[in-house]
This record gives C-alpha cells, structure tokens and sequence, in this order.
C-alpha cells in the first residue's frame, strides 16, 4: 500500500501515486475512473499540465466520491503552473539572482531546477556549480554538495575562498573532505 502525502526526498520530485482516503481506511480503487485517475496524476507529476488538466477536467463529473476532492485540488495545480508566466532572463547573472532568491525563500527544488537552467546554456557558470553546492548543503545532500563545490573550485579558484566564509556550509565544517577541498594541502 502507498503512503499518502509522503514528502520526497530533499531535492527529488514525489514520484508515488497518492492512495484515496474513504473515510479513515486507504483504498488505491481499480475501476475504470481511477485508472484515468492515476494516469492524469502521472502526467501531472511529469509536469505536463495541459493534459492533466484535461484529464482531470474530464473525469470530475463522473469521479467517484473518494477521488473528487483530489481531483478538485489537483485541477487548480494545474491551472495555478499554467498560469506561470515563463521567466525570461536578460543574463545569466540575473538568472542566478533569481534562483539564489529561490533558494532563500526555501523554494529549493525551484532553486535546483534554476541552478541547473543555467548550467545547461552555460555549462561552465562556476557561480552556479557554487549554487547547487550551497543548496546541497542546506538540504543535507552531502557528496552532492561536495561534488558541486569541488567543480565551482576548479572553474574558479576564488570560489575555494568565498566557500571558507560562507555561513551557509555550515553543515559541511565537521566533514574532513570539506576541509581538505577549502584547504587543501601544498605539495
């Protein structure tokens, strides 16, 4: 049976189909409506609103008691993500400003999704390596963070040097290989 509302993992995407609450006992129903059901959620979770919310438009009139609330709730995802406006970005630069603004506000998988857009157009952006790093570290994704730093250090050594006073690796200082990546040993 799968658990209902389970948070994902920090920095993953919930990939688990809801269960069905009937009352104070879990039903994942079989018939025809929660197949369409599961199907339109799926193609929610893949990110594809226009067809989950015609899915869910589609089957709200004939869903079953149990699902009708959730398709209610998941209609107004949808339409709440279709209504996004598109961001535009004159420069990388303020690409970053905004993802860093995610990441402080706690919006971190918007954060990481930002971070890696501007790896994809600049795949060598150290500032945003260094912002992935600074994300992993917050969300406790240790070899991840230490990974993202190492690759911002050596696309830009004064990374190493910025990484030594920033509070938010805070996490990392008792990790022998963060120090041995902020201070390494000259041969």
């Amino acid at each position: 049976m799968k658990h209902e509302n389970r948070p994902a993992a920090p920095g993953r995407k919930n990939t688990s189909t809801p269960a069905v609450k009937s009352g104070s006992r879990s039903t994942t129903g079989t018939g025809p409506a929660f197949q369409h059901y599961q199907a339109a959620l799926l193609l929610l979770q893949q990110g594809r609103y226009e067809k989950a919310l015609a899915a869910l438009e589609k089957l709200l009139p004939s869903a079953p008691a149990e699902i009708k609330e959730r398709c209610q709730m998941y209609i107004s995802t949808c339409r709440r993500q279709l209504e996004r406006p598109n961001l535009a970005f004159a420069t990388p630069e303020e690409h970053y400003d905004y993802a860093v603004s995610q990441l402080n506000t706690g919006y971190y998988e918007e954060a990481r999704e930002q971070f890696n857009g501007i790896l994809a157009t600049y795949p060598n952006a150290d500032y945003a390596f260094y912002g992935l790093a600074l994300l992993d570290s917050m969300t406790g994704r240790t070899q991840d963070c230490l990974s993202n730093l190492s690759r911002a250090i050596d696309l830009n050594p004064k990374n190493r040097l910025q990484a030594r006073a920033d509070n938010d690796f805070q996490s990392m200082v008792d990790d022998p290989r963060f120090t041995e990546l902020l201070y390494p040993e000259i041969p």
